[in-house]
């Protein structure tokens, strides 16, 4: 048996692997089985080049735990080491033999590489750790190398006859969770579900029909088969011609079990300037966003790393599902590093190119499905156009503003629609919107009774989204169907006349002033006889303010609830019946009504408030 000591720059290395190398423990299997695919990977290369003759035989690698004797075994059939290169790669802690091979064989070697310190991670949860390894050479012999977290180690011949090596974990008390299967099936469908070599973890059963016949007519049986928990070819790894639309959501059930078919997909493939493989879908986003986002997946040469890839892709395509797997992401990913590194940056410019390329397309070459698709899209792409300039500029090729009518627009031909009747006296062109065209129905359609378009914004960052526009078009402005009365909405310089005198609008004035609640405003004005009596609006600035200040979750600024009670001077209601009346309490009790009605007209009238309402409609009736 032979003695020595680990080459480390500090006599304290142990501790700080136990504590400090991963944030979490259980990142060590990910580790053990990325560097037995390695192994697997680095024998492959060799016999591919010819360095090794015969065939290779099963490569699948073993999970095995064992509860009774407290060990974890990861066992590859891979290159093996001699006694040299034990010493060599297991007793200098941070020198990497994946760097080594990968330099030597970079041209067709397949190294998730780079690794480091990732074997010495098994010292956060075992007490022991045992490598028993034979090399792939010839006349090679069994070597078993022995640390028990100190810098001292022993080696020893072992018996071990087949190619490989065994990393052998007792495991210690604090993480005896480990042990577990369905603890260690957990951690091997979380890390190592698409790793490139076939991973077995103990048996499953299998029912299978034997005899003649129908199927019902067979004898049923059960047999135990190899447990096989990983899928080593997935579908980002095929060439897009390999795959059919069915392979495609099958691959999205893969990921994601419980939820719907996606809308579509882009299937990313380049290897320069940078290396980039994935698929990314675009999922049926509905109105909560928060629900839908970090649900990317990135992985480095088919190991699993993180599904925080907010460093990695913009903000707003983190609402894409999928899988992005780059070996020029490091696995042991730091937010310092991935915001300075210049790859990383490469990265996010070349997926926020072909996501807007692919939703041109979409857009140029099936216009119906796309706006079909719209009430799906649109979150995302006015996200994206809110979060990312290079987006934006693509984007107003294909984002769309759709009508109350349910027709669909681009924003050059919305304005050309629009401008000849909705331009105001300050050459601005006026946008009319509603985010709620079954509360505003009575303002919609008497902004369409006087020619108006009305568009439908009611997504959650449509109110960030209008004032977007606004700024980056300049010769536009957003108006709220009910912000005003509909004659007003656009401003001209013509004018209603009105056929009351000004003793009679002061009168009319006060009567209703002495009717409105905390917040609200009178104003007497002219309007179209076929207008409604009584119009309340809500300021536009004011509803903005509110409507951020919801948004952005903040307290405190308590923005008080404002609106204007518009009373139509030339409604035959107000001219005629309010003014003439000369008993004060049937004036008074008449305007309420009209007020009330009013109110009910923009959900303001509840409660005790809205019961008596509806009594008095009802005397009315009798």
């Amino acid at each position: 048996m032979k003695k020595g000591s680990i080459s480390v720059q500090t006599e304290n290395i142990f501790p700080i692997i136990k504590k400090f190398l991963y944030s979490d423990h259980e990142i060590f299997l990910r580790e053990l089985v990325s560097n037995a695919i390695d192994a697997t990977n680095k024998l492959k290369t060799l016999s591919s080049r010819g360095e090794i003759s015969g065939e290779l035989g099963d490569l699948t690698i073993e999970i095995i735990a064992d509860k009774e004797a407290g060990t974890l075994t990861i066992r590859d059939k891979g290159i093996g080491m001699t006694e040299e290169e034990v010493k060599k790669y297991l007793n200098q802690v941070a020198f990497s033999s994946a760097a080594e091979f990968l330099e030597k064989y970079k041209d067709d070697a397949n190294i998730i590489g780079h690794f480091g310190l990732g074997f010495y991670s098994a010292f956060m949860v075992a007490d022991k750790v045992e490598a028993v390894t034979k090399s792939y050479q010839e006349k090679s012999k069994g070597i078993t190398w022995s640390c028990e977290g100190e810098p001292e180690y022993t080696i020893d011949d072992s018996d071990k006859e087949t190619r490989g090596t065994d990393i052998v974990l007792y495991i210690n008390e604090e993480n005896k969770e480990f042990l577990e299967d369905n603890r260690i099936e957990e951690l091997l469908n979380k890390y190592c579900k698409f790793l490139p070599i076939p991973i077995k973890f103990g048996t499953k059963t299998e029912t299978i029909y034997e005899g003649e016949g129908e199927e019902d007519e067979k004898e049923e049986k059960k047999i135990e088969v190899d447990n096989i928990i990983n899928d080593p070819n997935p579908a980002w790894k095929k060439s897009p011609s390999d795959l059919t639309d069915e392979d495609y959501k099958a691959f999205y059930r893969q990921l994601y079990p419980f939820s719907s078919e996606p809308l579509f997909w882009i299937h990313l493939n380049i290897d320069y300037p940078f290396n980039l493989t994935g698929i990314l879908y675009f999922p049926k986003l509905g109105n909560n966003i928060e629900v839908q986002k970090n649900k990317i997946q990135l992985y480095s040469n088919q190991v699993y790393v993180t599904d925080d890839v907010k460093e990695i892709v913009p903000e707003f395509l983190t609402l894409l599902h999928g899988v992005i797997d780059s070996p020029d992401i490091p696995l042991n990913v730091s937010r310092s590093y991935l915001q300075g590194d210049r790859n990383v940056k490469k990265i996010t410019g070349y997926i926020t190119k072909k996501v807007a390329e692919k939703l041109n397309d979409l857009f140029k070459n099936d216009r119906s499905t796309f706006e079909e698709k719209w009430s799906d899209l649109n979150v995302f792409i006015k996200y994206g156009m809110l979060s990312e300039e290079s987006f934006h500029e693509k984007a107003t090729k294909f984002a769309l503003l759709n009508n109350t009518e349910k027709e669909f627009y681009t924003i050059e031909e919305y304005k050309e629609k629009i401008k000849a009747i909705q331009t105001d006296k300050h050459n601005k062109i006026i946008m009319l919107y509603t985010n709620n065209p079954q509360e505003h129905d009575s303002f919609v359609q008497s902004a369409k009774g006087r020619g108006y378009d009305v568009l439908l914004f009611d997504t959650v960052i449509d109110n960030h989204f209008v004032q977007h526009l606004e700024y980056k078009l300049g010769d536009v402005t957003f108006v709220r169907v009910d912000s005003d009365t509909s004659d007003n909405l656009i401003q001209k310089d013509e004018k209603q006349e009105s056929v009351l005198n000004e003793d009679d609008e002061n009168k009319i004035k006060g009567v209703f002033e002495s009717l409105v609640s905390t917040g609200g405003s009178v104003e007497v004005k002219a309007m179209s006889p076929d207008d409604q009596p009584i119009v309340i609006t809500r300021p536009e600035f004011m509803r903005r303010m509110k409507e951020m200040q919801a948004l952005q979750g903040m307290q405190g600024m308590d923005f008080p609830d404002s609106y204007n009670l518009v009373v139509n001077s030339n409604h035959d209601l107000i001219a005629k019946k309010l003014v003439e009346e000369k008993d004060e309490g049937k004036q008074k009790d008449l305007a309420q009504y009209l007020y009330n009605l009013a109110r009910l007209n923009q959900n303001m009238l509840k409660g005790s408030e809205l019961t008596e309402f509806i009594n008095k409609t009802l005397n009315f009736l009798k």
